[in-house]
């Protein structure tokens, strides 16, 4: 019989059959119906608020992907970056306008929030790997400071939005194979039985990845029940649960390793055991109220509990040198919050507001170990880091005309970062952190006609360091600091003007935006040494253009493209005039995305999309870049009904050019260990079986 490569190289290539069985036949089109967002705290249409925003509908998250990476669907959003798809240890960078562009794992510098609940931690610190992309109906993207809405860390926010179970219940079962040892399951069911909702989803990933240490297994599960008290009052309970007992970690090489070895990982890496392992828990309750048609409040209360553990690699550069390089913590983040949506009039003029509270309390109770050489050694650093921030909001709005809306906020926000060192050997380190912050906001919509708008706004954002970059890494290994170095909140400033709407009889859609930046104190890594990456603030500007259309031809063919200008530069950096002017590493000067579907039938697709990234500098000193890249991606699929049953079998090729690019630059990395080089030309295939009951 089969071996196991075989197997699944006979499953993709049965699945591929299948989905090319949709080249014939034809149907209606597919009508796509206005979807309100959430994402400024208050279902409207995308047409009436006075931001950059976007939304990725469901068919565009999972149908026919790898279901990798949410950065799978994110790539058609203009003003996106997304980095890391391949290296779960280091979990998704994604950077909107350049925030969380430093970021050399996790995500800094945007809100993201999953069903209303944060899952940016009271520090700033985000991730995105507690999320199911089976269970998510729609992703929302906030373009822009938006920290009078947020609070801290609200450079961009990314709304995840998962489904709730339809009329009719059903049951779906489902796997993905595909090269380099992919194989994904995934269970789902919801349906609605009275007055209770209910939807749930698991999946399961094994993969061994593309370059050598980079082994993942992870489980994840999501269940959202909403049960309607009255006709005024709903309870929605979420519980989110993760296992993730290996992601290792390739790390990054040098541009000498590349050409040696794409798919290598760096010696240290694999010496040390690079990687990380988690446990996770999350439950929150929302409860929503309607007093009337013009007023509702809702309130939210959530907990998280987190059991982490990393190896780093060992700093072997630096002989007879122990590195702490164990990490582990055991998380509690909660918090809640309450908000009050209010319609009203002021003479005969519409008028709007918002009122809220949120509370977020984040406890880390952390420990370092020696490294030594892969096995946990002796204890080198213990303390308990507490993250506490509150924020006073309101929003309001008012229409001075038919057509023109003129809106405003303003937002108070109290941060403190306490550090309690429990090392004493190196002295008592521990330290408070507090920082106090008024965000406003304006803007102004014209409604040219009920399908299209122009807008302008003034927004702004502030940002805390977080614990990471707070720490006090000391240039000599062995004194392993703790407490905080001088790093400083980063406050920016924004002004944007932009155009969305419908033309020719609905059969294209253009969404673009221009926009001027001021950041001051910008959080900017400096180097990387060790375990250790030293934090500095600098000044910067930035310019920058987004421009997203969509055109439908005819009832078959629809072409999308999106394209990002980013001339993002340093103004001041701690008096180094060298680095004046330089651009900012990890975020390309052009970013392109196209993509053509062709749907034969209702029940068919073929979907191919092209990624351009102009070169893209390494470090501060724009000493070293990456190349530009051009990666194709090619995916088909077919649903075929019978009865109750839905069979839904699809084939992707990833990277049909063979393309050699990096799906990850470790910015202002030690040595030149800089590069992650990104898989070649590889395919995966998948099927999907739903039952409706």
């Amino acid at each position: 019989m089969f071996n196991e490569t075989q197997r699944k190289y006979f499953l993709i290539t049965m699945i591929s059959i299948l989905s090319m069985q949709s080249t014939y036949g034809s149907s209606d089109p597919l009508l796509i119906e206005e979807v309100l967002v959430s994402a400024t705290r208050e279902d409207k249409t995308i047409e009436s608020i006075p931001m950059a925003i976007s939304v990725i509908r469901s068919e565009d998250i999972n149908r026919g992907r790898q279901q990798i990476g949410l950065d799978e669907a994110l790539n058609q959003v203009p003003g996106v970056f997304s980095q890391n798809r391949y290296n779960f240890a280091q979990d998704l960078r994604i950077a909107i306008r350049g925030f969380g562009s430093r970021a050399n794992f996790g995500i800094r510098g945007i809100k993201v929030f999953s069903d209303g609940i944060p899952a940016t931690l009271a520090d700033g610190q985000s991730g995105v790997d507690d999320i199911d992309l089976n269970s998510i109906d729609r992703i929302e993207v906030l373009r822009g400071p938006a920290s009078s809405l947020f609070g801290a860390s609200s450079g961009g926010v990314l709304n995840l939005i998962s489904a709730e179970g339809p009329k009719i219940p059903f049951v779906e079962t489902g796997i993905i194979v595909g090269d380099y040892g992919q194989e994904k399951y995934h269970f789902k069911a919801g349906g609605q039985s009275e007055n209770l909702n209910y939807a749930i989803s698991a999946s399961r990933l094994n993969y061994d990845g593309y370059r050598k240490h980079s082994e993942t297994k992870n489980t994840l599960f999501n269940s959202k029940v909403r049960y309607q008290l009255n006709n005024d009052s709903s309870i929605t309970m979420i519980l989110n649960l993760v296992d993730s007992p290996i992601a290792n970690d390739p790390g990054a090489i040098k541009l000498s390793q590349v050409d040696e070895d794409r798919r290598q990982a760096q010696p240290r890496n694999t010496a040390s055991n690079a990687g990380e392992k988690l446990d996770q828990q999350k439950v929150s309750l929302t409860y929503e109220h309607s007093f009337n048609s013009n007023s509702n409040i809702t309130v939210r209360n959530y907990y998280l509990w987190r059991d982490f553990s990393a190896f780093l690699p060992i700093g072997t550069h630096i002989p007879f040198v122990s590195d702490d390089g164990v990490v582990e913590f055991d998380r509690f983040f909660w918090g809640g919050g309450v908000q009050w949506n209010r319609g009203s009039t002021i003479g005969d003029l519409p008028y709007r507001f918002i009122i809220g509270l949120d509370l977020d309390i984040q406890r880390d109770d952390r420990q370092r170990y020696l490294n030594e050489s892969g096995q946990k050694g002796m204890l080198s650093f213990d303390q308990l880091e507490q993250a506490e921030s509150y924020g006073l909001f309101m929003q309001n709005e008012l229409d001075l005309s038919d057509s023109l809306t003129f809106s405003m906020g303003l937002r108070y926000d109290h941060v403190k970062l306490t550090v309690e060192d429990q090392y004493l050997e190196n002295a008592d380190q521990s330290s408070i952190l507090k920082f106090n912050k008024l965000s406003p906001n304006i803007a102004l919509l014209w409604a040219v006609n009920s399908e299209s708008s122009i807008y302008f706004n003034y927004g702004t954002s502030f940002e805390t360091p977080t614990f990471t970059e707070l720490a006090n890494p000391a240039r000599n290994l062995n004194s392993a600091l703790g407490g905080f170095n001088n790093v400083q909140a980063q406050d920016t400033k924004s002004f944007e003007i932009g155009f969305r709407g419908d033309l020719f009889d609905q059969k294209l859609y253009i969404d673009m935006a221009a926009f001027l930046m001021d950041v001051k104190d910008e959080i900017t890594s400096v180097e990387n040494i060790g375990n250790r990456t030293f934090f500095q603030n600098a000044d910067t500007n930035r310019k920058g253009l987004e421009f997203f259309s969509q055109l439908t031809f005819g009832e078959r063919l629809t072409a999308s493209f999106s394209y990002t200008f980013s001339d993002f530069t340093f103004d001041k950096f701690d008096n180094n005039v060298e680095i004046h002017g330089n651009s900012l590493p990890g975020i390309p000067k052009h970013y392109l995305f196209a993509e053509l579907e062709f749907t034969p039938i209702a029940e068919a697709f073929i979907i191919a999309d092209l990624i351009y990234s102009s070169k893209l500098q390494t470090d501060n000193g724009n000493t070293l870049s990456a190349e530009p890249s051009i990666v194709v991606n090619l995916r088909t699929g077919y649903s075929y009904t019978l009865g109750h049953w839905t069979l839904e079998p699809f084939f992707g090729i990833n990277n049909i050019l063979n393309e050699k690019y990096f799906s990850n630059i470790r910015i202002n990395g030690f040595g030149g260990r800089l590069f992650e080089p990104g898989p070649g030309r590889n395919i995966y295939g998948g099927l999907t079986i739903q039952l409706s009951l």
